[in-house]
């Protein structure tokens, strides 16, 4: 039976369906040492080495005894993975030869970083004479990337060559096979796509601009300028810089695509383009809405930065008759976000009186002054009382915010 080791994301071993890692007591030394060994697995290391990589600032009188110590926990932890009986070397073997150490990785233990590569070296030996194959293949890849390599150990200076190996390797077998979903025409196979990898990959440029692009090839003119606004603040926001020659490109590019259409109904749209990226909150349709809820809850997770989400709910206009429009006020209440909302943040209409918020870089100690300004402003634009909205937060970390 064979052992799955999970390093793309985060980490764990597999027997079957069974985590045996979620049974087992974590040790923090032991799973890093454990770690470090699959990395550099079938390769000999130096005591010294593994002692400066793994506890550099560990004070100890006796380094290498230490290390001997935590290999011999190491050994043991190994021995409850595995079914009684079982040959030790199938799986994984620690020797000791000359002066090294050497983590051996037997046929009975699977590694997702091998069945990664070895899924993309397939691929490309299939691309040019079964193109469905090399599609099979490369999407079979792409769904055993979960995250960054060891994603919670996120410090490790040892562990950035081969993260940013993998990361690599995973974006280069996107663009792939973005290529040959073009080659077909699957345009929506390649938004179903990007927005997979939006969720892994957030701050990917290239990504951002493949969905971009296909958008605009199939027609979808406002999704692509609500994505454009909303990458252009994320990058500005976390990277300082406010737009990137990719950006500007596809800023340009949706622009040629209003002119060449003769849209006659996104005069409102161009003007905002060419204006650059909104400097206040995005507005945009619930579907879309939910797909950055999912890239923000995923980027929110990993950074710890927790973020909150709001309903706001206005009494219902009994004096309006019902239509498939937004209700007077709550059309009110769009126009006080935008305008009291910070960039970055995004909201939608749920229904005709609620609406749904994303504030992805809210603090608790900051909820007050939000939901304030919100009410005094919907108060001064519709004289009407603030006591009219119902205003409730909860973190984005909480299950079940979105259905």
């Amino acid at each position: 039976m064979n052992l799955n080791i999970k390093t793309l994301g985060d980490f764990d071993i597999f027997f079957g369906e069974e985590s045996l890692l979620k049974e087992t007591k974590r040790s923090y030394k032991l799973y890093k040492l454990l770690q470090y060994f699959i990395t550099f697995r079938n390769r000999k290391l130096l005591p010294e080495v593994i002692i400066d990589n793994l506890w550099k600032d560990q004070e100890s009188n006796d380094p290498k005894n230490m290390l001997r110590t935590q290999i011999f926990r190491l050994r043991q932890l190994i021995k409850k993975f595995l079914p009684k009986g079982a040959d030790d070397s199938k799986y994984f073997n620690i020797t000791f030869i000359n002066g090294y150490y050497c983590f051996e990785v037997g046929e009975c233990a699977v590694l997702d970083i091998v069945e990664f590569e070895e899924l993309i070296d397939r691929a490309g030996q299939k691309e040019d004479d079964d193109i469905d194959e090399a599609i099979d293949l490369y999407g079979q890849a792409l769904e055993i990337y979960k995250g960054p390599y060891l994603s919670e150990n996120s410090y490790e200076v040892w562990l950035v060559p081969v993260r940013n190996h993998y990361r690599r390797l995973y974006i280069k077998t996107l663009l792939k096979l973005i290529e040959l979903y073009k080659k077909k025409d699957e345009h929506n196979k390649i938004i179903e796509l990007c927005e997979k990898a939006i969720i892994i990959e957030p701050y990917e440029e290239s990504i951002h601009i493949c969905l971009m692009e296909t958008m605009l090839r199939i027609g979808q003119i406002k999704s692509a300028m609500s994505h454009y606004e909303y990458i252009s603040s994320l990058l500005s926001k976390e990277t300082g810089v406010k737009s990137s020659p990719g950006l500007r490109e596809i800023h340009r590019k949706i622009q040629r695509y209003y002119d060449e259409q003769g849209e006659t109904d996104i005069n409102n749209i161009k003007i905002k383009l060419e204006e650059g990226p909104a400097e206040g909150a995005l507005f945009c349709d619930l579907d879309y809405f939910k797909f950055l809820y999912n890239v923000e809850k995923r980027r929110s997770t990993r950074d710890e930065n927790i973020g909150y989400m709001s309903l706001i709910t206005l009494k219902s206009d009994k004096d309006v008759s019902k239509t498939d429009e937004l209700s007077r006020n709550t059309k009110s209440m769009l126009e006080v976000l935008e305008k009291t909302l910070r960039k970055g943040d995004v909201f939608t209409s749920w229904n005709d009186t609620q609406i749904i918020v994303m504030l992805a870089n809210a603090k608790k100690d900051g909820l007050s002054k939000i939901e304030k300004r919100i009410r005094d402003y919907y108060q001064k634009v519709t004289k009407t009382y603030s006591n009219d909205v119902s205003i409730k937060f909860l973190p984005m970390s909480s299950d079940n915010l979105m259905p």
